[in-house]
């Protein structure tokens, strides 16, 4: 028994061979660009005639796809399939980055984007990126001052009536809680509550430890996108914060607050027996200790005790090992970040003591310490 023989018909210009002709014919619709089905409401013209006829239920407002769950009706099959998984929990689409999953691929597609970094929608006016379209539109309103959606309370605008990732200042659903005091996302584990769901989800990592956004630098991981692009400044050394009364930088806008003080002297906190100043209250308690003598801070391992929890902190790799500071350029570790700055100087050269007798230069002060001997002959070792 002879087989039928199939038709393929192939593609002139990609090569791609397709089952019938007219397969072929909406294929290169793709390269032409050809958009032969016009919308007679609005201009808006398509490649085939199924999303012709899909678009023009924006307009006639019909919905021929019912949910049975809950009634809900979708213009289109695919959206009423993704609508389908709210009810069954079903979420394929899985993030492999790190393992978080969604209803609906192009969510996913969206997701990937806070690993990658990548912001394909971008600025015409200011440059600035944006991850979604639809932030990018949102951001636009800020050029063209556009305000759709006014308080009923305070009279004040928004660019946004509603949207989950959006800072309340776009936002008016999150701003109309400023008047009702409305928290409707309460955290389970703790009870604490919040005015918008996606503060809810960043809260929820302080009881799981999940952490998202990991340094492609270091590997380092951290609860939040914003700590993140705190952290990459250790790697560029970008300082964008400057104190307008000294010219010192910082890499972040709360370390400049708080350095501006020093000039101001407004908000600082006093040692009474002798007098230092300290902008934060925490340093002020630390300080006290040097006159109390306390320390508060014992190792489980050793029993020794410390003044300051981060000397603590510090004190624990002698006895775990652990070294938290790599070099990016040999891998090399170490338990001190001051250890991996001096060691970075074997890469770069970068030799900052200098011998102001002789000019010759060091990586380290101690190096310096000890050839300034040469000068002085000073021997601080003999019997």
């Amino acid at each position: 028994m002879e087989l039928e023989e199939t038709t393929v018909s192939v593609c002139p210009h990609c090569g791609k061979r397709l089952g019938s002709e007219e397969q072929l014919v909406k294929h290169i619709r793709i390269h032409t660009e050809e958009k032969p089905f016009t919308c007679p409401q609005c201009g808006k013209s398509f490649s085939r005639k199924s999303y012709f006829k899909t678009h023009i239920r924006i307009h006639t407002e019909e919905k021929p796809f019912t949910c049975v769950q809950c009634g809900k009706s979708f213009t289109n099959k695919s959206h009423l399939e993704d609508h389908m998984r709210i009810h069954t929990g079903e979420k394929p689409f899985t993030c492999v980055q790190c393992g978080k999953s969604f209803t609906q691929r192009s969510v996913l597609k969206t997701h990937m984007r806070i690993h990658t970094g990548e912001k394909p929608f971008t600025c015409v006016q200011c440059g600035k990126s944006f991850t979604q379209r639809s932030v990018l539109k949102t951001h636009m309103r800020i050029h063209t001052e556009e305000k759709l959606h006014a308080c009923v309370q305070c009279g004040k605008s928004f660019t946004r009536k509603t949207g989950l990732s959006f800072k309340s200042k776009f936002n008016l659903e999150v701003h109309v809680t400023i008047h009702t005091g409305q928290r409707p996302y309460t955290c389970v584990q703790c009870g604490k509550s919040f005015t918008r769901k996606s503060n809810l989800e960043k809260h929820i990592r302080i009881h799981t430890g999940q952490k998202l956004y990991a340094c492609v630098q270091c590997g380092k991981s951290f609860k939040y996108k914003s700590k993140l692009e705190v952290h990459m400044r250790t790697h560029t050394g970008e300082r964008p914060y400057t104190c307008v009364q000294c010219g010192k930088s910082f890499t972040q806008k709360s370390s400049l607050k708080t350095h501006v003080r020093i000039h101001t002297g407004n908000g600082l906190y006093n040692c009474t027996p002798c007098g230092k100043s300290f902008t934060h209250k925490s340093r002020l308690e630390d300080h006290m200790r040097t006159h109390t003598g306390e320390k508060p801070y014992a190792c489980v391992q050793c029993g020794k005790s410390f003044t300051y929890k981060s000397v603590l902190k510090t004190h624990m790799r002698i006895h775990t090992g652990e070294k938290p500071f790599t070099c990016v350029q040999c891998a090399k570790s170490f338990k001190y970040k001051s250890k991996l700055e001096v060691h970075m100087r074997t890469h770069t050269g970068e030799r900052p003591y200098t011998c102001v007798q002789c000019g010759k230069s060091f990586t380290q002060k101690s190096s310096l310490k000890t050839h300034v001997r040469i000068h002085t002959g000073e021997k601080p070792f003999t019997k």
